[in-house]
């Protein structure tokens, strides 16, 4: 029986008419993402507290920055692949080197916009976004864990990117989950290796773990939702329990999750690291599921990717039932 899928945006949205309800600080700010964001409900219960700049996210950031200095609190909206691409440098200058309050949130991440091509697949936003000082990177996993981010980045006063994908996913968090930001959350406890990963790749993640366990190797599966501040203690502790670290996400392998990770891992306690996402290439236009299916982000691309780290074997580890080194 297949799981009931969502689609986070939604949740993102319904979240933020919420908060702007009981908090009249809250202006939504899009480049013409009126329906890519959500935003509709948002226009029809606060028109005047919408701002639609059109096709200028340059100047989109400049105008949450001053409406953050004036006492507003803006939540700038559109596709990741050109808010941060075009108006990296206002993010840098006007918002995080500013300490602006002002929540950027990118929508259609990764390879959502498949067909439309390389010029639509945002790929590079969490490595360029996670190296700009005082800006808090976020991933959310399902629609619980969106509206607990939303209503924790509002809370927060600095600069924040939110990222957030349109493809429909399962609940992968129990309804008891309560979403920390710089805490990571482990779904599923393994001694044999980690796998590591945020946003559209936790299910995944989650269903190579349970094919692993059919084949007596135990995973250990972490949420990292929270990419800055990244919480080095849980892989760190990770990395020393469990030997091995996979990491999945729906970004290039340099600069993203895996990098962060590996930064972690050789600083504290080396250990073997593949990092799966997709390799130095602009990618082939075709479905965003052709396209997972392509880089291996798939549950039986994590499973082969697991199983392929193991046989490598991690030095100072007793041989796997399997005959896996480990």
């Amino acid at each position: 029986m297949m799981s009931e899928l969502y689609d986070c945006r939604e949740a993102f949205a319904r979240t933020l008419e919420e908060l702007a309800a009981s908090d009249r600080r809250i202006i939504a700010v899009t480049n013409d993402s009126l329906g890519s964001s959500k935003l509709a409900g948002f226009r029809e219960r606060f028109p005047e507290r919408l701002i639609n700049v059109g096709i200028a996210e340059q100047d989109m950031i400049g105008i949450a920055a001053g409406l953050a200095n004036g006492g507003k609190l803006p939540f700038v909206c559109g596709a990741c692949c050109f808010l941060t691409a075009r108006a990296l440098e206002q993010i840098k200058v006007d918002l995080a080197y500013s300490r602006a309050n002002v929540k950027v949130c990118g929508m259609s991440a990764g390879l959502a916009y498949g067909p439309l091509g390389a010029t639509h697949h945002s790929i590079e936003d969490v490595a360029w976004t996670r190296v700009i000082a005082d800006l808090c990177v976020i991933v959310p996993a399902d629609p619980l864990e969106t509206e607990q981010a939303v209503r924790a980045i509002a809370a927060y006063e600095g600069p924040v990117y939110l990222r957030l994908s349109r493809m429909p996913v399962p609940a992968v968090h129990p309804p008891q989950y309560r979403f920390g930001i710089g805490r990571a959350a482990v779904l599923r406890d393994g001694t044999d290796l980690t796998l590591i990963s945020n946003g559209t790749m936790v299910s995944p993640a989650m269903g190579a773990a349970e094919a692993l366990a059919r084949e007596g190797v135990e995973a250990r599966v972490v949420n990292m939702s929270t990419i800055k501040p990244l919480d080095a203690a849980t892989i760190e502790r990770a990395a020393r329990e469990t030997g091995a670290i996979v990491t999945v996400e729906e970004h290039s392998v340099f600069g993203g999750l895996g990098g962060a990770v590996a930064e972690v891992v050789v600083r504290t306690c080396p250990v073997p690291v593949r990092i799966l996402g997709v390799p130095g290439v602009f990618p082939p236009t075709g479905s965003a599921g052709f396209l997972f299916d392509h880089f291996g982000l798939t549950v039986e691309g994590i499973r082969e990717a697991a199983l392929a780290l193991l046989k490598t074997g991690a030095a100072g580890k007793s041989p796997h039932p399997l005959g896996i080194a480990r």
